[in-house]
């Protein structure tokens, strides 16, 4: 009679019947209840669809709703947090410039992660700057052996012009801040390179080289002070600062971090805020060059990132009149 039923509603229905999901979960569990051997006879389907339905339904109990991407576990919320935080506290600051003080922290973390985190709160990092001199074999191979040197020119608040002169040393990157005068004159150089070489005391026998442009200032009294100790003066080419790239660059830091967010009165007032910038540059500031460590410290602690607990452990300090902050362990 069942067979029968089948064959009449066959006829009727002129092809394959569709089978909805409730069908299927149906026919699958009174399959259960019926013999294998009768399921050609009760069922309007072939035994493999049967198992086949069964197969599905025993794939969708067991299906797992954990979406996780594979891979490392993401980044942890308060660290996101930090850097954001840093970020919003330091606008100046760029996805490396937040790395270096991560790393500096104690907690290395990629780039390009900071990168993404900054992106996806929707903070722009600071802009590329061009990096690269065209002597990069040469200073390479000669960093530790080389001190540069150059002006920097800052205007006041009542247009008066004034001159800085600096002196970096290549392998430490350790800023060194001679003088500043309104007055610049060949034997006022002369008397800093001597004031200078004072101040570097034992250091000045792992020397070798001294870069500067060909500014009038840079006096042959000048270059004597640095030959009788057995160094080399080299001067640059003309219209050439890539010659003189790392000297270039830090006297942009400078203009970038500090100058151009501050007004100078006077001589004074700029002697007192460098020497303060000078001691955050050589005992706080992470240099890219010296895997994120400042001048003066040659080690440093590191952490696991995911040591980071809670964000009251990180404290706030400004400095050089509240203009850049430094991030120090609560304890």
């Amino acid at each position: 009679m069942l067979r029968h039923e089948n064959q009449v509603l066959r006829r009727q229905l002129g092809g394959r019947p569709r089978w909805g999901h409730a069908d299927r979960l149906w026919l699958a569990a009174l399959s259960r209840l019926v013999h294998r051997r009768r399921w050609a006879e009760v069922f309007p389907v072939t035994p493999a669809t049967i198992l086949r339905w069964h197969r599905h339904l025993v794939a969708r109990k067991w299906t797992f709703t954990d979406r996780r991407r594979p891979g490392r576990p993401g980044t942890r919320r308060l660290v996101k947090a930090l850097i954001v935080r840093m970020a919003r506290e330091n606008p100046t600051w760029g996805h490396r410039r937040i790395q270096g003080e991560l790393a500096r922290l104690g907690y290395p973390i990629a780039a390009s992660t900071v990168w993404e985190i900054l992106h996806a709160a929707g903070i722009d990092p600071a802009p590329r700057r061009a990096a690269g001199p065209t002597w990069r074999q040469f200073l390479t191979a000669q960093a530790h052996a080389i001190i540069a040197c150059d002006f920097l020119v800052v205007e006041t608040v009542l247009l008066k012009r004034l001159y800085v002169l600096v002196f970096i040393e290549h392998g430490t990157r350790r800023l060194h801040l001679a003088g500043v005068t309104a007055h610049p004159t060949g034997a006022w150089t002369a008397q800093q390179a001597r004031n200078l070489l004072m101040d570097l005391g034992d250091r000045i026998a792992g020397l070798r080289f001294v870069i500067h442009d060909r500014d009038p200032l840079f006096t042959s009294a000048f270059g004597q002070v640095f030959t009788a100790e057995g160094l080399r003066v080299v001067t640059t080419l003309p219209r050439t600062p890539r010659m003189n790239a790392i000297c270039e660059r830090v006297i942009g830091t400078l203009r970038r971090e500090l100058l151009d967010r501050i007004l100078i009165v006077n001589e004074r007032h700029l002697t007192f805020v460098l020497r303060e910038y000078l001691i955050h540059y050589n005992g706080h500031r992470p240099h890219q060059s010296r895997q994120q460590r400042p001048p003066d410290i040659a080690t440093q602690a590191v952490r696991d990132v995911t040591e980071l607990n809670d964000l009251r452990f990180i404290r706030r300090k400004p400095v050089v009149t509240g203009m850049i902050n430094e991030y120090h362990d609560a304890a």
